[in-house]
């Protein structure tokens, strides 16, 4: 590289760093719970990042980790293959370092996403299949000679695990003055597996006694690959909840650092999110929905055998991107989902503290 290129990477982290520091941190919410059951559940609300979702610490990882490894330059075309959020954060940091970015997202990808990634200056390049992702956003990176960021891949090893403000630090420090500082869950989604790869790894690098439990969602290899060990698990099945799931399981996914996975219906993840809009006024995505049904069952669970603590989970990105898809219900009727019967279970739990049945 030469030393005009050097210049322009340093200058680049040095922009990146910066918009960092102007990022306050994301806020812990506290989801209301009866105060006799001696359980605290929070939110960790990832909605609040500049560009609105978890995925803004990933993008801005794999950013550095590019620049860092000498693949990104100052005439470098970025690629990426996402179902939305990811590459709306990647657009935000590309235009920020005024380089081009093409993502590949499947035609039913949100529109709002799709605007919003335009909006950032990125061009979405659609395929019909999510398959189909990985092979054209090779081939488009071959063709210009530019770099696939690859979140699938990188999202596990882009992030520090071991602190440097990542997620996971930031979660033991805020919740440093409250009655149960060291959480007994912590639950996430898998879309990469980084997220649940860096919880994992922190809290055993700290000897925190945390358990990590992964909540996934219909149609998703996850789940199967956990449960059977088999890494070439695979549904080739699209998820209707958009930022996890994948049809395949991905470089990232670390299944050893998990201690507790769960499978949640889809309709159940829509009769959560709108639970937690009327609750407690956030308005979230459906992945936020499928993260908040494993917490109830984890707490069903340590209520039942007594046990008192505190369970974190994530308000992964806002509602607002899904106004024409999970909080329509014209689109909850296409897609054959019905909310009832799991809002019904939820209610039961939160006035009883009991989970009737599984998923």
């Amino acid at each position: 590289m030469s030393q005009p290129a050097r210049a322009w990477v340093r200058e680049a982290v040095r922009i990146i760093e910066a918009d960092a520091n102007r990022s306050a941190d994301t806020h812990l919410h506290v989801f209301p719970l009866p105060p006799d059951w001696g359980i605290d559940l929070y939110l960790k609300d990832e909605s609040v990042h500049p560009t609105g979702s978890l995925k803004h610490r990933l993008a801005r990882s794999l950013l550095l980790y590019g620049l860092v490894n000498g693949q990104i330059g100052p005439d470098t075309v970025l690629i990426e293959a996402s179902s939305g959020s990811t590459a709306v954060s990647e657009a935000y940091f590309a235009r920020m370092l005024g380089l081009d970015f093409v993502t590949v997202v499947p035609r039913k990808t949100s529109q709002e996403k799709v605007a919003l990634i335009e909006f950032y200056g990125g061009r979405c390049h659609f395929v019909d299949t999510p398959p189909e992702m990985y092979t054209e956003a090779e081939r488009l990176a071959a063709e210009c000679n530019g770099h696939y960021l690859d979140q699938f891949t990188f999202a596990e090893r882009a992030t520090d695990w071991r602190g440097n403000n990542n997620i996971a630090e930031s979660v033991f420090a805020q919740l440093r003055s409250e009655r149960h500082p060291v959480p007994s869950w912590i639950v996430v989604g898998a879309g990469t597996g980084g997220t649940s790869a860096t919880f994992g790894r922190y809290v055993r690098y700290r000897r925190h006694t945390t358990k990590i439990a992964v909540a996934d969602p219909e149609n998703s290899s996850f789940f199967g690959a956990w449960q059977t060990g088999a890494m070439d698990y695979s549904t080739g099945m699209p998820s209707r909840i958009e930022g996890i799931g994948r049809p395949r399981v991905e470089p990232s996914f670390v299944p050893g650092v998990i201690d507790e996975m769960f499978q949640i219906p889809d309709a159940a993840s829509m009769a959560a999110i709108r639970l937690l809009r009327e609750r407690t006024g956030h308005w979230a995505g459906g992945s936020t929905g499928t993260n908040l049904c494993g917490a109830f069952q984890l707490i069903a669970r340590m209520l039942a055998m007594g046990q008192t603590g505190s369970v974190v989970t994530l308000l992964c990105d806002g509602g607002d991107r899904y106004a024409h898809t999970y909080y329509d219900d014209d689109w909850l009727a296409e897609q054959q989902l019905d909310p009832a019967p799991y809002r019904e279970a939820m209610e039961r739990f939160l006035a009883t503290g009991t989970w009737s049945g599984q998923y």
